[in-house]
């Protein structure tokens, strides 16, 4: 019995140290993490940089009394190491995606070609960013949902980023029919956009006939305006114009046939 107790409680000693340092280390990664998202968001660095590093500093801690921890059972930490090492290198091989998406996600956070809130048209999918991680960015899309994209794909691909500059240019088409008093026509459409206060005066908009088509004389509209004021100038601008159309008698034609029957002798 006295053999038994002295080799059960030294051992029982050493899995309840593994234990504590398991529980306190990780209690400390937490606090550690959020001292290091503190002292970066007071220096104003990047959401996006903070989220990005304090996730890798944190999974570095963790693995760190993890080491620690089968340390204090006696296991020797070195030949694990090693152990860990060779089965890292396996890993690898095997996960040679995720560690793309790894370097991608590095690749993002040292270039930034977008921030958090940014509205971004990249990997497909169109929206606000919403998180980057390690291995994937979340991205919100204007119907609330959140799509994950792997780093690496948005990393290969092309990164359209709507909120990179302050203004934007609203492109628009309108059509008349060739009976209409173009002058008349141009002199309308400046008017709706001199009386809207989210047209900017520089650099002037542009309104011009771009194409004789078919049945219609197109011109291009574009006027530029604040990032925040696109959607909405884009709206109310076909909503005015069209309203003011119709009031000045100004047909705005739609595509359509000629049918010629000829009586058979």
């Amino acid at each position: 019995m006295d053999t038994i107790m002295d080799s059960v409680i030294p051992y029982g000693i050493n899995v309840v140290s593994a234990l504590a340092i398991l529980v306190i280390g990780r209690w400390l990664a937490q606090l550690a993490k959020r001292f290091f998202v503190g002292a970066m968001e007071k220096h104003d660095i990047d959401p996006m940089l903070c989220t990005f590093f304090s996730n890798i500093a944190y999974t570095a801690m963790i693995a760190f009394v993890v080491i620690a921890a089968l340390g204090r059972l006696g296991i020797q930490t070195a030949s694990f190491v090693a152990i860990l090492g060779a089965a890292g290198l396996a890993v690898a091989l095997a996960f040679q995606s995720s560690l793309s998406n790894l370097a991608a996600g590095v690749m993002l956070v040292t270039f930034r070609p977008f921030k958090l809130g940014d509205f971004v048209e990249a990997g497909g999918v169109s929206g606000l960013v919403e998180q980057t991680s390690i291995f994937t960015t979340t991205i919100l899309t204007p119907d609330n949902k959140a799509v994950i994209v792997p780093n690496g794909t948005l990393a290969a691909g092309t990164i359209t980023n709507f909120s990179a500059k302050s203004t934007r240019r609203v492109d628009m088409v309108f059509g008349v029919g060739y009976d209409a008093d173009l002058d008349k026509v141009q002199k309308i459409i400046e008017e709706v956009l001199d009386n809207d206060d989210r047209v900017l005066a520089e650099p002037p908009p542009t309104v011009a006939i771009a194409e004789l088509a078919d049945s219609a004389v197109n011109f291009v509209v574009r006027p530029w305006v604040n990032s925040s004021d696109y959607w909405a100038v884009h709206f109310s601008t076909h909503e005015r114009l069209k309203k003011c159309f119709d009031d000045n008698g100004i047909n705005i034609p739609y595509p359509q046939t000629d049918v010629h029957l000829h009586q058979a002798a």
